[in-house]
């Protein structure tokens, strides 16, 4: 054979080997090669998307911590005052209780003394009768003299 011959099938080997690699190998090879990088780039896409989503969520986390900090600062606020409110209502009605205490205990005093002071009147005009009956030496008769007995105890 010629080197032309040799050379001319050569080149045709050449033609056809790159003609099949082109068809069998390169182009399957380029479809794999740009579904992987289409794959990839569609999950750094979802990656992105989800930490965009992960600082919404944290961003949504704090305002929701905030909101229940500030609402339970208001609880405790609101709290406080009705504890104070509460106090002033006990500190007020003791204070009522105690005066109505020590009212009562006055009233419950003066009775006492003028209970007293009545017993002591009559036991007066019974000691007056009886010491006048020993000064005079007889009996004095208590029904007789009431009236006057009255008035002594009256002005004592």
């Amino acid at each position: 054979m010629s080197i032309t011959a040799t050379l001319f099938a050569q080149i045709v080997a050449f033609v056809l080997v790159v003609w099949m690699v082109n068809r069998l190998l390169w182009k399957p090879l380029s479809e794999a090669l740009r579904k992987r990088q289409t794959e990839i780039a569609d999950g750094l896409a979802a990656a992105e998307e989800g930490q965009r989503a992960l600082r919404d969520a944290d961003d949504k986390k704090m305002a929701i911590q905030k909101e229940a900090q500030q609402e339970a600062a208001e609880i405790v606020a609101t709290a406080q005052k009705r504890a104070n409110e509460i106090v002033e209502e006990a500190k007020t009605r003791a204070s009522e209780e105690g005066e109505r205490i020590k009212t009562a205990a006055r009233n419950e005093i003066e009775g006492e003394y003028n209970r007293a002071k009545e017993s002591l009147r009559k036991e007066v005009g019974s000691l007056a009768v009886a010491g006048a009956s020993r000064i005079l030496g007889r009996e004095i008769d208590a029904g007789r003299y009431a009236d006057e007995i009255k008035s002594l105890e009256s002005n004592l």
